[in-house]
């Protein structure tokens, strides 16, 4: 049941996307004028400390007019190597700089229509540098409880699907 993609233009562009239009075919022999967007890789890092406790940020995110814990992230950008972007945004946004990364999981959060891989990293030791030079990306920056992490999910206090796969992850690596 492989889709082939034919053929591919470019309807719109800009530094952070493009929309693509394909010529798809389906298994049936017919062609399928399908949409989808080519995203730049984003990177994610968040520290957990020796009492379990994961650095988030509570954010609001206009487009879904919802708030809701997050990791650190943003794009990487062009021959950024991706564990740099991860620090590199960390630091930006919460004013902690990370030790050591290390891969926690590579998700695409909507591979039927996006392209957009998210990287997520994390460390056990993080640095502060001091107030964090992207403050408008949240309101708060606040170490949580670990174990607190599957209820806060429960509760959809953490709303972004990549998220939830590296918070689960984290306190299953940490926590058991």
């Amino acid at each position: 049941m492989q889709w082939t993609n034919l053929n591919e233009q470019t309807v719109y562009e800009n530094r952070w996307f493009r929309v693509n239009l394909a010529d798809v075919l389906i298994p049936d022999g017919r062609h399928l004028d399908h949409y989808l967007i080519r995203l730049r890789p984003v990177a994610a890092a968040t520290v957990v400390n020796e009492a379990n406790e994961v650095l988030l940020l509570w954010r609001h995110r206009f487009i879904t007019d919802s708030w809701g814990w997050e990791l650190a992230a943003g794009v990487v950008e062009d021959g950024e190597d991706i564990a740099a972007a991860a620090a590199r945004e960390m630091e930006e946004e919460t004013g902690w700089r990370p030790g050591p990364l290390r891969p926690l999981l590579t998700v695409e959060p909507s591979n039927g229509l996006t392209d957009a891989l998210h990287h997520l990293y994390w460390s056990e030791e993080a640095t502060w540098t001091g107030h964090p030079s992207d403050d408008f990306e949240s309101s708060r920056r606040e170490w949580i409880p670990l174990k607190l992490v599957p209820d806060m999910i429960a509760r959809g206090e953490v709303p972004a699907a990549g998220m939830v796969a590296g918070l689960m992850m984290l306190h299953h690596l940490r926590l058991g």
